[in-house]
């Protein structure tokens, strides 16, 4: 299961309540950026320093990575997931846009949802609300999130566009998704 949306979208509160309710594997990247207070190495992230990152990507191990505003790498290690995989395990992957079309390259039954803000306007005032940025930063991520969704929308490869006007319901959404998935997947085996 493959999870994107914008900045602001709401997305690592539906992913963690998706993850509660139906359960999964939720797949730890690898970034190159220092751990943020509270976060551990191995469970938040594999923290690891950029000529460690670049080995990685020279011997292919990631089913995805990119730099990130133009700073710190991230990346999927692609071992862990097919290990995940071929045990049967659901693995969800919490990734942008650019992330899911390689993804989707290396793993083409994968299922792909991207959830959308109600509107613009509600978008930019989630990333206001979220006061951790100056309005500079916050009109650099709104642009990049509309960027973001069009792209989306034009690239094929999610299955679906979930508005997340109300939390419990686009968590209710995602999850029948995931179910009727896994079941066309089980039936099919």
């Amino acid at each position: 299961l493959v999870l994107s949306g914008p900045s602001g979208g709401g997305l690592t509160t539906i992913v963690l309540e998706r993850s509660r309710r139906v359960g999964g594997l939720f797949s730890v990247s690898a970034t190159t950026r220092a751990p943020g207070p509270g976060e551990r190495d191995g469970g938040d992230y594999f923290f690891v320093d950029q000529p460690t990152f670049q080995r990685w990507i020279d011997e292919d191990r990631f089913l995805e990575h990119a730099q990130v505003f133009g700073r710190s790498w991230y990346g999927t290690p692609e071992g862990p997931v097919r290990e995940a995989l071929a045990r049967g395990d659901l693995v969800v992957l919490d990734i942008d846009v650019q992330g899911a079309e390689q993804v989707h390259d290396r793993v083409p039954d994968m299922l792909g949802v991207f959830i959308l803000p109600p509107n613009d306007g509600t978008l930019l005032d989630r990333l206001r609300r979220r006061g951790r940025e100056d309005e500079a930063t916050i009109q650099r991520r709104y642009a990049e999130a509309v960027r973001e969704m069009t792209r989306a929308r034009e690239n094929q490869v999610y299955d679906a566009f979930v508005i997340n006007d109300d939390l419990a319901g686009t968590v209710e959404q995602v999850a029948e998704m995931v179910a009727t998935r896994l079941g066309r997947l089980q039936a099919s085996s």
